[in-house]
């Protein structure tokens, strides 16, 4: 009787394992064969001029509005700078612009690099006054250019 016992509990421990391997197996592939733009990576301003990435490749960028650089084109368009302190990337965007977007605030875009330029697809600025993506406040700290507005705490 404990023989069979044995055998029993045997075969569901190799049941069990085969499924969660099964499981692992069909993860791994759903995420294989999803599209590359899926996956979006993050760049500050100083990454993207050290390296540019291909001109198919989608991600966001974020960083400051730089002072002076905001134009607004015909309709919709319009372009700026967009820096992290240490370096400048020229930014295209046709839309509407969020209402707090401004020169001097934290903004991130998704789009793509192409011929030296962000051609943005969509543009996200900050909610309030003391708020600014997590990517954007770790680029401006790695640069040394963060300041705390007024001592205020900074909600990420």
């Amino acid at each position: 009787m404990t023989g069979g016992l044995k055998s029993l509990k045997k075969r569901r421990r190799i049941q069990v394992m085969s499924m969660a391997g099964v499981s692992v197996a069909l993860v791994l592939a759903l995420l294989w064969f999803l599209p590359d733009d899926s996956f979006q990576f993050f760049r500050s301003p100083s990454e993207v001029a050290e390296a540019p990435p291909p001109p198919n490749e989608r991600f966001r960028i974020g960083g400051l509005v730089a002072e002076g650089s905001l134009v607004r084109g015909q309709g919709e368009q319009v372009s700026f700078s967009v820096t992290d302190g240490g370096a400048v990337v020229p930014v295209v965007y046709t839309g509407i612009l969020p209402d707090l977007f401004e020169e001097g605030q934290g903004m991130v875009a998704q789009g793509n690099y192409i011929n030296g330029r962000f051609e943005a697809v969509e543009i996200l600025a900050k909610h309030d006054e003391t708020y600014m993506p997590s990517e954007v406040l770790d680029a401006l700290k790695e640069q040394g250019l963060y300041v705390d507005p007024d001592g205020a705490i900074v909600t990420n």
